[in-house]
């Protein structure tokens, strides 16, 4: 990938805007899943919470209200931040990450399809477009997941995970942006989807041959 002095540029950003935002967000998100957990709700249930605001979201947008439906987004995104936050709490479990990780994959789809409804003429081109690089991308993703795996590798760019998260151009924070940008100007859905694809698209390119030189043998 693109390297600036041995690092790569926008890890070296990531990690600025990430350690800020982090020291705000990850003490209110340990506080209340503590308190969540000794409530007794669990990871799973805060997951399950998330994703439907989220797919509540895509409701919203199908019915033109774009703004609702960034609360909704930014609510949904927050219970995505806490499911973790209780699974610290109480006990983390393979099949937390296996749930966490397939509802965001249906969450961002259900987003993108919301904008296609809600405006199918302008907006199902660039939106399919747009859905099949998040198609590629995941499987780049999740492939590469599963050698990291196979190979004992570890790491912590993104927090704690329950499975190995190899970094890209476009990843989940990129993402929400984006979606924060469509929903307060859906009328640039059709441009902006397109260059988004395109991203996405160098994002998984870029992650297999990562892959290649990092696993063929």
């Amino acid at each position: 990938m693109f390297k600036l002095s041995g690092e790569n540029l926008k890890e070296k950003i990531f990690k600025m805007l990430d350690g800020a935002v982090r020291k705000i967000i990850d003490p209110i998100l340990k506080t209340t899943g503590e308190q969540l957990a000794k409530a007794g709700i669990s990871a799973n249930m805060v997951t399950l919470f998330g994703i439907s605001i989220g797919l509540a979201a895509a409701v919203a947008i199908v019915a033109n209200w774009f703004l609702f439906g960034l609360v909704l987004i930014i609510l949904s995104r927050i219970a995505d931040g806490l499911d973790g936050a209780v699974a610290r709490a109480t006990k983390k479990t393979d099949f937390g990450g296996y749930l966490d990780i397939s509802v965001d994959f249906l969450f961002y789809g259900a987003i993108v399809l919301g904008f296609i409804l809600a405006n199918p003429l302008s907006n199902a081109l660039a939106g399919a477009f747009l859905l099949l690089s998040f198609y590629f991308n995941g499987a780049s993703f999740l492939g590469y997941a599963i050698l990291a795996q196979k190979h004992d590798m570890k790491t912590d760019k993104q927090g704690e995970k329950s499975i190995y998260y190899s970094d890209g151009l476009i990843e989940g924070s990129e993402t929400i942006l984006f979606f924060i940008i469509i929903c307060i100007w859906p009328k640039i859905f059709p441009i902006f989807a397109i260059i988004f694809a395109l991203i996405t698209f160098a994002t998984a390119i870029m992650r297999i041959l990562h892959a290649k030189k990092t696993f063929l043998d």
